[in-house]
């Protein structure tokens, strides 16, 4: 079995990733088609494309998006808000959707609402399916206001005796904005997604809108029996060599949905031994894989949450694990300063006014503190600012 360096991965994921090199915008589609790119928070994706797709602005990017709606933004893998190519849905929703007794992704909490009502998760997943036609033709504004109305649609077909529990103040905190319907409802709106019932609209102002996939598109989610296969095919082309339960890891969902996930597509993979495990590549990547090519970029700045620090196996970026706990954080993770794929620092920016300051730490000599600082001042001229300090910490 052939076995694989943590050099030759990271170098094969990066080209992966369209991070090896400055891409074009004829590139845009093919560099978010690659594994989505996860929008929270929000503008999380903008910062993505940005290091992949440089010259693609804001106008481009809204064109795409709102305009001509080739990308879409919907709950996807983790549950997360994810910009995806609107071609590419099956493999970013359909594929997600449990079967049989598999839990569904990211509605383990909503125990304590059904136990309270006193009905089942299918029970209540096939009466939020009955109303969410109503939202065709509809854009309601806001995550809880969407909660409240789905809701409000629901009420009338619950038994009468259920209605007032199910108006009752949310037992998962802002009792004053939710209640146990919404916080119910709100945990079913990741299937709803994966269903094809519900995407993101156009924001407004700070508050993102919420309408049907039907409304958005002009047509509904059509069914695609290849839906499993294309989702494992974009993983391992992203985060190969890999294995079911980091695919579970990354998608956010039980192992035996992996398991069935990976076997959609066992025929177009080989094996390769990585990090001591036997893992799996797909056939058509081994070839680059085993054949690390020059880097165009060596140095880059990477904002938090963009979708090659969402690696499943750490040790590929950063082997040492007391570093790897200053990169993933709890909450609030920085951005990396990843040196030929590795991560080998951290930053910070903060706006201030119409500028930027930006707080770096690294720990790799080879690192040049010119070129993080040139860096810094691209990113903050993304985001419209000038840079307005650089301080290495």
């Amino acid at each position: 079995m052939e076995e694989t360096s943590a050099e030759q991965v990271r170098n094969f994921r990066l080209h992966a990733h369209h991070l090896d090199a400055c891409y074009g915008k004829d590139d845009v589609i093919a560099a978010i088609s690659a594994c989505g790119m996860q929008n929270s928070p929000p503008g999380a994706w903008e910062a993505a494309l940005f290091n992949r797709v440089p010259a693609c602005g804001a106008a481009d990017r809204d064109r795409l998006l709102l305009e001509e709606r080739t990308l879409m933004q919907a709950w996807s893998f983790r549950g997360a808000p994810v910009v995806f190519p609107a071609a590419d849905s099956a493999a970013f929703l359909s594929a997600l959707a449990a079967e049989g007794d598999e839990p569904w992704i990211y509605t383990r909490g909503i125990g304590l609402a059904l136990d309270f009502l006193g009905v089942g998760f299918d029970e209540l997943l096939a009466l939020l399916e009955q109303v969410m036609p109503q939202l065709d033709g509809q854009t309601v504004a806001g995550k809880v206001a969407l909660d409240q109305t789905l809701a409000a649609w629901i009420e009338p077909l619950l038994p009468e005796r259920k209605r007032s529990l199910w108006n009752e103040p949310s037992m998962y905190g802002s009792p004053d904005k939710q209640t146990v319907g919404g916080a119910a409802v709100s945990f079913l709106l990741r299937p709803c997604s994966f269903k094809g019932l519900v995407v993101f609209g156009a924001r407004e102002g700070a508050s993102p809108t919420f309408t049907s996939y039907r409304s958005w598109l002009g047509r509904p989610l059509v069914p695609d029996p290849d839906a499993a296969r294309k989702l494992v095919r974009k993983f391992l082309h992203c985060y190969g060599p890999s294995t079911p339960d980091r695919l579970a890891a990354w998608l956010g969902c039980s192992g035996a949905q992996a398991r069935r996930l990976w076997k959609a597509a066992a025929d177009e993979m080989e094996p390769v031994t990585f990090l001591g495990r036997k893992t799996q590549v797909l056939s058509a990547d081994r070839e680059r894989l085993l054949a690390p090519q020059p880097l165009e970029r060596e140095l880059l700045l990477l904002a938090a949450h963009d979708p090659y620090l969402d690696q499943r196996d750490r040790a590929v970026l950063q082997p040492d694990k007391t570093l790897q706990r200053r990169i993933w954080r709890t909450v609030a993770n920085p951005g990396a300063i990843v040196y030929c794929g590795q991560v080998v620092g951290t930053w910070t920016g903060t706006k201030k006014g119409v500028g930027l300051e930006v707080k770096a730490d690294w720990w790799d000599d080879a690192v040049d503190e010119r070129q993080v600082r040139a860096l810094a001042e691209q990113h903050a001229a993304f985001r419209g600012l000038g840079l307005a300090g650089f301080e290495r910490v």
